[in-house]
């Protein structure tokens, strides 16, 4: 677990990440979203894009269009996220960047840990929280 951002108390942490991942193509980010899912090590991913970018890369500045995917998982999951973004992404070195999601719906965050694997075993598969407008994977037709 992470300290919270401003935390005073040892009990005082961060379980839950938001992960900021750019990708070359929204197959790519797709690619990398149900890896993630599918393995558990995000409860939920949202593929955004296109995006701008214009960024630093090998001596000069470029611009781009990419996806960005954001993902949901606990915080004790993040090395192992980065490790399989690593595995799967096309670039040398990708963006993977944990936020720490200090509050928000307890149902929902809870529903993102039921949703994930713990470290010694798989959970079932859970319900998606009951609530409307939530940003849970859908089908669309």
């Amino acid at each position: 677990m992470y300290p919270r951002i401003g935390g005073a108390s040892k009990t005082d942490f961060v379980s839950h990440v938001a992960v900021f991942v750019t990708a070359g193509s929204a197959e790519e980010a797709r690619r990398i979203a149900r890896a993630a899912v599918d393995e558990r090590l995000a409860a939920c991913a949202n593929v955004v894009g296109p995006v701008a970018s214009r960024y630093w890369w090998q001596g000069r500045v470029e611009d781009a269009s990419e996806v960005l995917l954001i993902l949901k998982t606990r915080a004790d999951l993040l090395e192992a996220l980065t490790a399989r973004i690593r595995s799967l992404h096309s670039y040398t070195v990708p963006e993977v960047i944990g936020l720490p999601i200090s509050g928000g719906n307890p149902d929902y965050l809870d529903w993102i840990s039921d949703s994930t694997a713990s470290p010694s075993s798989t959970p079932s598969s859970p319900s998606p929280p009951s609530t409307p407008g939530n940003d849970l994977p859908q089908e669309r037709g």
